[in-house]
Parts: C-alpha cells; structure tokens; sequence
C-alpha cells in the first residue's frame, strides 16, 4: 500500500530522520490513488465506526464507504458542482462527512469544512471571502437558520443542501445521494486535478481580525503518514480515535488521510455535550486501539476513577493542541500505564515537533523535529538561539518544502508574506529546546508576560497550578500594571470539592511560588466556572485577555 515510501520500519528517531523518504506521485489523488485502491484490494476492512449518544451507529466497510462516496460524487456532478468550485462542510461528526470530502477531491473541488459554530455573519464572510458555491450541513435548526440568513450577502452561494432531512429551498442529500449513481469515473484532461490544485482550505480562528484561509493542495494527505505511523502510532487494522469536530483541521489529521493509508480504522464518537464518562464508556464498547486527544480532555478523563473502565485495548495516546501540563500527564500514567506522547503543528503544517517511539517522553516537551522539517528558533534580533533560550520557532524552507506545508494564505499574499519571507515560515509559537534536543513550549508570542523586566511563559505558571488539588484547569494572562508593566493574571476553574475564596487565592499564590521562580505567581486569582475556549478546545487566552482590558 505503501509504495510512495521506501521504507517504513525504523529502529531509532535517527534513522527516521535520515531514512524517511517519500516519492510524490504525478496528479496524486487520495480518494482514487489511496482510498480507492484500499476498497478494492480489501472492500471487507473496515474503515469507519461511528456512534452517537442517541444510540445510532454505524460501521463502514472501505468497499460500502467507497459506494456511499461515489454516489456522492454523481450526486454533486449532477447538480453543476465541478473541479475548483469551493464548498463548505458543516457536518459536525456526522459519518456523511467521509462521504462528502473523498466525494469532493473525487471532483477536484474545493472543501472547505467549518465549525457548527459559525454565525450569519460568519458564514457571510466566509461565503464571499471564498466565493462558495455550496453548503452541506446538519440538519439543526440553529445552523440551518444562519445559512439563511447569510444568504442574501452571499451572491456565489446557488445550492443550500441538506443532510437527514428536507426543507424547502434546500437539496435533499439523502433523497439525491440514494438516486445517484453508484459509479463514478476519474476525470481527465482539464478536469483531472494536479498535484498544485487546492484540495482544502480552512479557516484559522483568527485572534485579530478576519479569519486567515489555509491552502493546501493535493499532496497534502501524505504529509500525515508521519502523523498517524510516526506520531499516533496506529496499527494495521487497529481503531483510531481522534476528539476533533470535522470542522477543525485537527479531524483530517486524526480521522482519515494517515489512519487509511497506514491500515487503520477510523473511529467517531458523535456527540453534542461532552462527558468524560460517556467518552470512556465508548473508548472501552469499542475496543479502540490508538487515541489522540487535546489537554482539556485528558484533563477531565483524570479525574474520573479510570480503573472503572476496560482500556485494556488502548496500546498508545498522544496529545496535542495545547501543551500538557506534567500533573496530566503523570496521572494519566499512574492510572493507565501509558505514557503520554505530545506533538506540535499548525493548521498550516503537518507534525513540525514530535515525541516520537523510539524517544522517552518529557512530560511538557514537543519532543523533536519531524522529518522534513528543518526547524530554528530565533530571538527577536533574527539571531539563532542556543541551549535554553527563548526564541520563536521557525522552519527554514531554503533547503526543501516540508510534505504537508501549506501554499500560504488563499487571496492574500501580504499576510503571507508576514509570517513567510526569506525562506523562512515564522509560526509565531515561542520555545526552547534543553541538552538534548527536546523543544519546550512557552507560549503564543502574543502571551508571553514581560514583567519588571522577565520574560514569563504563561504555560510554565499553569503547570506550576495543575500540581495544586483543588485546580482542574486555569489559564494564565497578562495584566496591566503601572509599575510592573505587566502582571501574571490566574483564572481557574476549581475541582469538585473546593470552594472559591480569599484564603484558596493565596494557598496558591503560594504554591507557585514554591514549584517555580517566586517572581512567576500571579498577582491576580480569578474563579470562573469555566474558561473559553475553542471548538477545538484550545483556551481562548485572548478572549480573557480582552476582559482584562476593559
């Protein structure tokens, strides 16, 4: 199956990175030169397994996947969608997702999958900043009813389709999918998609302004073979389990191009709220093998009595969009005996820094650079950093392209050009890296706290927090100061059991400074019920930023 790479097994991160090869094919195309090829080698593997909490579920082979995507494929060609033409996916964790994107790179259109999330105006702007010509969405109210609305702001948007039920003035997806036909035939000649054609664009969830949108074309699927064999560590008929809504690039990373190519299944759990219980209760229904989820997950996951559960079947777990505090990951450990193994990337990367199996985890570390990237860290003189100093991650792009990188940002070359000059892509993540090469997060450029003249990382102040018992999550900020400059701001959520007071705030005040350098505690302990966060569920660091402000 793999016949792109000259060698797959590897004894050592050394020889990952001296051996790791990959030869990219002329006019790649996932869903024909991967997914198809699957089906029709091995049309009894499974390839998805999907349950949701009203008790629906479903189980796909890559044989009844690959009709289910050819029919959509028939489907949209017959309604007038063609190669290059952008369409936006609202599909939640609904399984009509696979069938929507393969059916889309199948036609050499543009998918552009998005958050349930989104509001009128979001959707407007999205709509014209991308000239969409349709939307397929989840057959909700609330998401139906801001696609209306917006619709009259959206001159390119002519077709409104709908999956699980009717309405008028919308395609029936299920009604036109069932007639379609069963067959769909490779394009060729000026239909037929090249390796340069954009396969998908996202939108970032901007911190200042618009949304940017993130091009990738269509090698980019081989660039997450490194992602799922290196990183998740999936296994040839295994069950990989990736916490991502598909409106997040974090789903494609976890839920369809590595897993598929290097042999494993591909799990979704669809669910509206989520409940550490309930997931573990599936995790353990299921049998899934290999799962990948962010910090807040693992977060809550801890704090359930885990030896409740059967994960006798989990072999491997791994972590990523945010960084793992050690308490985490040192619980999860004691509870589980498996270790935690963290990564870091982009919406516009693949894996840039990873912890990889042959490499003993660090709690709290990235891990090392990923093959094909060729990683700096640079101080705010341009300078390269040395052995525990902070500087911003940057990939040098002299030499090669990474696999995966994205072409920049869609219709906007000057942003581009800010975070990409000189053969160098600036993602704007501050690190450091110790004695032997394992690189340590510090945080968003923009979080970094400069206070009576120190630097203070906000995810070193956090961790220092999750070590205290009575701190289930927190988020450290920045605050104003007229003598200081800035000071560190905690805002926390409390565990079970404990009470907001004066007194707690000073108990761990107190704690930090004893776990970290005095001058790191903050000044400032807020009590919420809950931090904002992304659908992601990464922490709005910002949006408690601008609180602070006002």
């Amino acid at each position: 199956m793999l016949d792109y790479i000259k060698n797959m097994k590897f004894n050592s991160y050394e020889e990952l990175m001296e051996q790791f090869h990959l030869d990219i094919p002329e006019n790649f195309n996932f869903a024909y030169d991967i997914f198809d090829r699957i089906a029709e080698e091995t049309p009894d593997k499974t390839a998805l397994v999907w349950c949701n909490d009203n008790g629906g579920e479903a189980r796909y082979t890559f044989g009844q996947l690959k009709e289910q995507c050819n029919r959509t494929a028939s489907y949209l060609y017959s309604v007038g969608i063609r190669k290059g033409d952008p369409v936006m996916l609202i599909l939640k964790g609904r399984y009509e997702f696979w069938f929507c994107i393969l059916a889309l790179h199948k036609i050499g259109a543009i998918c552009i999958p998005a958050t349930h999330l989104l509001t009128e105006k979001d959707i407007a702007y999205r709509n014209n900043a991308a000239d969409i010509k349709m939307i397929i969405t989840v057959n909700e109210e609330q998401v139906i009813s801001h696609v209306e609305k917006a619709e009259s702001d959206s001159p390119t948007l002519k077709y409104k389709v709908l999956v699980g039920g009717s309405r008028e003035g919308w395609l029936n997806f299920d009604e036109g999918i069932r007639n379609a036909e069963p067959d769909f035939i490779r394009p060729t000649g000026i239909e037929a998609t090249k390796n340069e054609d954009i396969l998908l664009l996202y939108f970032t969830s901007g911190t200042t302004g618009q949304p940017k949108m993130v091009q990738h074309n269509f090698t980019y699927p081989l660039g997450h073979i490194v992602t799922a064999k290196f990183w998740q560590n999936v296994k040839d008929n295994g069950l990989h389990y990736t916490v991502a809504d598909t409106g997040w690039a974090k789903a494609v990373w976890g839920k369809i191009y590595g897993q598929w190519i290097c042999g494993s299944a591909v799990f979704v759990y669809d669910y509206d709220k989520f409940s550490p219980k309930r997931m573990l209760e599936v995790i353990s229904k299921y049998k899934v093998t290999t799962f990948c989820a962010p910090p807040t997950i693992y977060r809550f996951l801890i704090k359930e009595d885990l030896s409740q559960y059967d994960l006798s079947s989990l072999e491997y777990c791994v972590v990523a969009g945010e960084p793992l505090n050690p308490e985490v990951y040192n619980q999860f450990l004691k509870s589980t005996g498996l270790k935690l193994m963290e990564a870091y990337g982009q919406t516009e990367l693949t894996v840039v820094l990873c912890t990889f199996p042959w490499m003993e985890p660090k709690p709290g570390s990235m891990g090392k650079p990923a093959p094909g990237y060729d990683v700096l860290l640079l101080d705010e003189d341009g300078n390269i950093c040395d052995t525990g100093q902070e500087g911003q991650i940057v990939i040098r792009t002299s030499k090669q392209m990474p696999l995966g990188m994205f072409d920049g940002y869609y219709r906007d070359k000057e942003k581009t050009k800010t975070v990409w000059h000189d053969d160098m892509y600036f993602t704007g993540d501050m690190a450091w890296y110790d004695e032997d090469g394992y690189f340590w997060f510090v945080g968003r450029a923009d979080d970094v706290i400069k206070s009576s003249g120190y630097r203070i990382g906000p995810f070193e102040v956090e961790s220092a927090l999750m070590e205290h018992p009575a701190v289930l999550e927190c988020a450290i900020t920045a605050v104003p100061d007229e003598i200081r400059g800035q000071i560190v701001k905690a805002t926390v959520v409390l565990a079970k059991g404990y009470t907001a007071s004066d007194r707690l705030a000073v108990d761990l005040q107190e704690h930090v400074k004893k776990v970290t350098a005095p001058y790191k505690y903050p000044r400032v302990v807020v009590f919420v019920d809950e931090l904002p966060k992304t659908i992601s569920g990464k922490i709005r660091r910002v949006e408690i930023r601008e609180r602070n402000r006002t």
